[in-house]
């Protein structure tokens, strides 16, 4: 039969029926069920702690698997542990972000007894949308938010890690109801029929341009979004920084999982008479994290082929153009996708280096004279999900700070303003929007419902504020008109 497209919707493909059905059921348990009490959403926080204590091997040795190569104690600490601390933090203070906030009434009313107040309300029906660097943290984490703040939510975890995404898929349905929670797993194309359901919110992490895709879907059922995207974090290493103290720290941060993580360092700014020491201190750092008679069995691999080739495009060209490359790896020869950590130094500013987000073990080492061409620097690009700034000069450090805007800061360390469960964590402009985390993560998946209740008394006939207005009703109301 032929359809004409003013009357029909398009043919759904088994995948996308199969994405309509769950949601169709999940808001209807929702609206059978109403508003779940703490004790339910402790429940749900509670069996998802067990899935990550009872399958942590397992995870491990899917991430090692995926990655072709991760070392277990990364996989435990980045993924499984880290996700368990932030669900067990979110379960204790449920209770405590579920109580009503009582509000200033309205005036005259609330003389007579009128009160307000502000309930925190389940949006519904959450979709999480997972990268595959930190794939349980960066799934699991959104989600204990929105099960603490009441809703159901269906997952789609990367197709990059198939192997952790199809156990994460059994998990859940060992512990958790259909309509409860449930997880999808597929291609791009399962992805993007994923962000065109018409949730009642959607998480995205992912890169800028797709999260450009899935807002623009989002859109087209005006459906709320969290977006955490990334882009060049800078690192500012001031004149009056602790050059050895900046240099472990940074390189410790950016040798975690390879530099594959939305927040790691991305570009160093170091003032010109020390950017040589910083760069030794780089290398003596690296040789003693992964000494070369060792081997590479502490290096993440980069996740796959394209992206290797792509980290590797970005030396090549550097080094084709004349421009100098560190390998602080000292002799140690990564195997298969394994590469040690690699310092391009003041590459051309028409690199691609220079252009995009490196997400890998490639740091890039820009020498200034003035602070103030680099923050005239870092606010010429898109706003970065996180700046980070080494030194003792507490005026410098407030101009940077104030001067620049940023998801995040961490002052003389870096990464570890993600790990603060109890302050929200989320990007700005091209680096994100929305945020989760802390009590603002629940809030960002509440609807903050205000309720007005009516006092003992009316005063609004005895005021004269009903019709027939009085004369003098308009000169009463005027003087009221105060600056």
């Amino acid at each position: 039969m032929k359809m004409n497209g003013d009357e029909v919707a398009r043919l759904q493909t088994p995948d996308e029926a199969a994405l309509c059905a769950c949601l169709e059921a999940m808001k209807a348990a929702q609206t059978r069920d109403g508003l779940p009490d703490a004790a339910l959403r402790t429940d749900r926080l509670t069996r998802l702690m067990v899935l990550l204590r009872e399958r942590a091997d397992d995870f491990c040795a899917a991430l090692d698997a995926d990655f072709g190569g991760r070392p277990r104690e990364t996989s435990l600490m980045s993924d499984v542990m880290a996700t368990f601390n932030t669900v067990k933090y979110a379960r204790g203070r449920i209770r405590r972000w579920m109580k009503p906030d009582r509000r200033d009434g309205v005036v005259p009313f609330n003389l007579f007894g009128a009160r307000v107040e502000v309930q925190r309300m389940p949006k519904g029906v959450v979709g999480i949308l997972g990268p595959w660097n930190v794939p349980l943290f960066t799934t699991l984490a959104p989600l204990a938010f929105a099960l603490a703040a009441g809703n159901r939510a269906m997952l789609k975890p990367s197709e990059f890690v198939p192997r952790t995404s199809a156990l994460l898929q059994a998990a859940v349905q060992d512990l958790f109801a259909a309509d409860e929670v449930a997880v999808f797993t597929g291609d791009a194309a399962v992805a993007g029929a994923f962000s065109a359901l018409p949730f009642d919110h959607l998480v995205f992490t992912g890169s800028t341009t797709t999260g450009i895709r899935v807002m623009r879907a989002a859109a087209e059922n005006l459906v709320p979004v969290t977006l955490e995207l990334g882009g060049k974090s800078p690192v500012v290493v001031g004149r009056s920084a602790d050059v050895r103290l900046a240099a472990e720290r940074i390189l410790s941060a950016k040798v975690m999982n390879s530099g594959q993580v939305c927040v790691s360092p991305d570009t160093v700014h170091v003032a010109d008479e020390l950017v040589e020491p910083f760069i030794a201190a780089c290398e003596a750092v690296h040789r003693r994290l992964f000494p070369p008679v060792a081997g590479d069995a502490a290096l993440t691999s980069v996740i796959d082929a394209r992206h290797f080739a792509r980290i590797r495009g970005y030396l090549d060209e550097v080094r084709s153009a004349g421009g100098r490359i560190v390998d602080c790896g000292g002799g140690l020869a990564g195997s298969g996708r394994k590469l040690p950590l690699h310092l391009v130094v003041d590459p051309p500013a028409g690199a691609r280096i220079a252009q995009e987000e490196i997400f890998g073990p490639v740091l890039q080492v820009e020498r200034y004279a003035d602070i103030a061409a680099v923050i005239d620097r870092i606010n010429a690009g898109p706003r970065p999900l996180a700046l980070y700034y080494f030194g003792a000069d507490r005026a410098e450090e407030r101009r940077v700070l104030a001067h620049t805007l940023s998801g995040g800061v961490a002052i003389n360390d870096v990464m570890l303003q993600v790990a603060a469960h109890d302050a929200p964590f989320g990007g700005v402009g091209a680096s994100g929007m929305g945020v989760y985390h802390g009590r603002e993560g629940f809030n960002e998946f509440c609807h903050p419902r205000t309720v007005y209740r009516s006092g003992w008394w009316d005063p609004r006939k005895a005021l004269g504020l009903l019709p027939p207005y009085s004369k003098k009703l308009y000169g009463r109301l005027s003087k009221t008109l105060k600056v």
